[in-house]
């Protein structure tokens, strides 16, 4: 047995169970909001893919159960249903849980770890306990002191950063997903980028001053999209501490934010390049408080393949997603680097989802 794999995975399941502690079965089994799953789909979820990819796939051993893999397989059982359908109760999926992992250990025995599969699974839980604390957000359930979000200090202001080549995506040698890969060189043109993102204050100016009733900082499918569901601010930031990063914002207002100061969204090139240029004497401040969405449309990078699963990126390609980046309050350390790739869908609020802006350089005179 690989010590190493079955401590993480441990630890990972800790920090899961540590999330939901404080919540009965009654919060866990109802659904906050269609566009998120009941809390314990997210349990049974979590089983289903260990069972599946070690020990099913990896292991070769029949799945423990068979019968659930549909029900917990999110393209199979989209989130819109999942409250309506049978679904494990809260001990329920807790046995699974338990039974799954005794399986995997067993696994782990007899072959060792696999290098990938095992970090893949562990980081997949990661993920979704992210994805629960949005749902937990939705529903009031949050724990005592949550959200994380901590005041900005130092003056702001621009980062210049100079154009030339920069190697994009995740370097050999470590984990990454497939939509990191494979690292290749970019070109960029000089840019400006904000120090750091935009505060709660500042987006109540925004507010004060028209951002919701001005329509030419919108686009038409933001302006569409505001006027349909009647969108005309954004309640966390008056919730939340002046000086922290204003929190769940769309891509649509953060891009009309960016259109009201004269500036715009960075790119996911701009965004990678500053964070990893800018590590000496001038970094970018408070990266991982909020995610940060950049303008780019979720792709593929020059030589893409999927691994191990076309599900998790592939499918997704496209012009209806944008990249995030950075990671938020709610992200294990272990997933937020500078090349983990974010995306969602613009009108989407309930993702940890701040504002970073950029602009072009000033014109010499």
């Amino acid at each position: 047995m690989s010590l190493t794999s079955v401590e993480a995975l441990m630890q990972v399941r800790e920090r899961t169970f540590a999330l939901v502690g404080h919540l009965g079965a009654d919060d866990l089994e109802r659904q906050v909001d269609p566009i998120m799953s009941p809390l314990v789909w997210d349990l049974g979820h979590i089983a289903a893919y260990e069972d599946l990819w070690l020990v099913h796939r990896y292991g070769d051993r029949p799945l423990l159960h068979p019968d659930l893999a549909a029900r917990y397989d999110a393209f199979e059982t989209p989130r819109a249903v999942r409250g309506e359908i049978e679904l494990l109760d809260t001990s329920g999926a807790h046995e699974y849980l338990h039974d799954v992992r005794q399986r995997t250990i067993a696994v782990l025995d007899d072959r060792g770890p696999d290098p990938v599969l095992h970090d893949m699974v562990a980081r997949h839980e990661l993920q979704h306990t992210e994805t629960m604390r949005q749902a937990m957000r939705l529903g009031g359930m949050l724990a005592p002191g949550e959200p994380l979000l901590t005041p900005l200090n130092g003056p702001g202001g621009w980062i210049d950063v100079p154009g030339g080549p920069f190697a994009m995506g995740s370097p050999d040698g470590v984990f990454s997903y497939d939509n990191e890969r494979p690292r290749h060189d970019v070109d960029v043109p000089a840019y400006r980028i904000a120090r750091r993102p935009v505060s709660n204050a500042t987006w109540l100016h925004f507010t004060e001053g028209g951002g919701y009733r001005r329509r030419e900082w919108w686009s038409d499918e933001g302006w569409a999209w505001k006027e349909d569901y009647d969108i005309t601010h954004c309640p966390d930031a008056e919730a939340g501490h002046p000086d922290a990063p204003v929190c769940h914002v769309s891509w649509f207002e953060a891009d009309a934010f960016a259109r009201s100061r004269g500036a715009r969204l960075p790119t996911e090139a701009e965004w990678e390049k500053a964070a990893t240029w800018t590590q000496g004497d001038d970094p970018l401040e408070a990266v991982g408080q909020v995610w940060e969405w950049t303008s780019s449309p979720f792709g593929a990078y020059p030589g893409f393949a999927p691994y191990p699963y076309r599900e998790y990126s592939e499918v997704f390609f496209g012009d209806a997603y944008r990249v995030l980046r950075g990671g938020s309050w709610a992200t294990d350390p272990r997933l937020a680097t500078a090349t983990f790739r974010n995306w969602d869908l613009p009108e989407r609020r309930q993702i940890f989802a701040g504002v970073r802006l950029a602009a072009d350089p000033p014109e010499e005179s």
